[in-house]
């Protein structure tokens, strides 16, 4: 009589008892692996949106509890830097965190944008936490309407 191993079917020879364990071992092991390194901060802040119209592009950003001192804004020809410190009051030294999602320090997003931009007639203000980055856009790459002779 010929055997042959079928992939998934039960063999003749039992398997080590101590296998079904080692295998639990190692899956705890990668569990808990996962669980204890420390996550990089996604590093996304400010939250941004960037909207345009024909004339201009529209940068809104969350700045919560900034003010413009804090923040350094530059435009290239077709990016807008903006970059700055958080600074969160410290707490005192004998608190207990239960939770902890407020980070303080330095933080920098550059938003690339679809077309060129007049970086010397850019604007910005910042009002209840909104920082509001208007961005004239060049001549070149506005639309022009053709009329049909």
């Amino acid at each position: 009589m010929i055997y042959r191993r079928l992939p998934g079917f039960p063999g003749w020879f039992a398997r080590s008892p101590f296998a079904e364990l080692e295998r639990m071992r190692r899956q705890m092991d990668r569990l808990f692996e996962d669980w204890m390194t420390p996550r990089p901060v996604s590093g996304v802040f400010p939250l941004i949106n960037l909207t345009e119209t024909q004339e201009n592009y529209y940068l809104r950003a969350e700045l919560p509890g900034m003010t413009a001192s804090d923040l350094d804004i530059q435009a290239t020809a077709n990016s807008v830097s903006i970059s700055g410190e958080r600074k969160i009051p410290a707490e005192n030294h004998n608190a207990r965190y239960h939770r902890r999602e407020r980070e303080a320090g330095k933080f920098s997003r550059v938003v690339g944008l679809p077309g060129e931009i007049n970086p010397d007639k850019v604007e910005a203000r910042l009002e209840n936490g909104i920082l509001t980055v208007v961005v004239p856009k060049a001549e070149a790459s506005k639309p022009r309407q053709i009329t049909v002779k």
